[in-house]
């Protein structure tokens, strides 16, 4: 019996998602709705492929180091990200994190299907219109999101969400003055003047339009 592992903190993305896979045979659909929630029901159930969002409750990418430490603790399980982010440097990091694949949201449920059944026969997946940029990334020196590091990314992902310095100290497990600093080099690497301008560029390269029923729907 497969069993699938779907974390995703928008209840018709966890809906469209069951429906699809049941819909595809497989016996067993599991949910989370947070990064804690998806980690212990793994540990749990130990289930045979996992579906992650990146953007989970808040936690601006905390998917990207839920994918790592899932795969700490399995080295050849199945792992696909889907997500709203379709920067090809965020994908990137993602695959480099451990997934085996990464679909968009805004995909049809035949192409998440073909994703899912890619990754569970341990084949690489990455959707069609991000391949050719993550492919080019090493070659890329314009990509503003390139020259940060993974904690910058996730730092600067949760002042997109609108979370103030202690906020983000608390959420990432760090001191204020930690993310002070990590926000005075972002402004450097991104040629932001102030936090102001710096929560634009945030805004600008790290977030893409809220995924509701119109977006989601895609995979019901």
């Amino acid at each position: 019996m497969t069993s699938v592992l779907v974390i995703d903190d928008h209840p018709i993305v966890l809906q469209g998602c069951r429906r699809l896979l049941e819909d595809a045979g497989i016996e067993k659909v599991l949910e989370a709705s947070s990064v804690l929630a998806g980690y212990r029901l793994f540990r749990r159930e130990r289930p045979d492929v996992v579906i992650v969002d990146l953007a989970l409750q808040g936690n601006g990418l905390g998917g990207i180091q839920l994918v790592r430490r899932l795969r700490t603790h399995n080295a050849r399980l199945p792992i696909l990200v889907f997500s709203m982010h379709g920067d090809p440097v965020i994908a990137s990091r993602a695959l480099e994190a451990g997934a085996d694949g990464y679909v968009l949201k805004d995909t049809s449920s035949g192409a998440l299907l073909e994703a899912f059944e890619r990754v569970r026969r341990g084949q690489p997946y990455i959707s069609p219109d991000l391949a050719t940029q993550v492919a080019m990334l090493s070659a890329r020196k314009d990509t503003p999101l390139a020259a940060i590091t993974q904690r910058e990314l996730q730092t600067l992902a949760l002042l997109a969400e609108g979370r103030d310095y202690g906020q983000i100290a608390e959420e990432l497990g760090v001191s204020y003055k930690t993310v002070a600093n990590t926000c005075s080099q972002l402004k450097v690497k991104l040629g932001a003047a102030s936090l102001p301008e710096l929560v634009r560029r945030a805004i600008q390269y790290v977030t893409t339009a809220p995924t509701t029923a119109g977006r989601a729907g895609r995979v019901l």
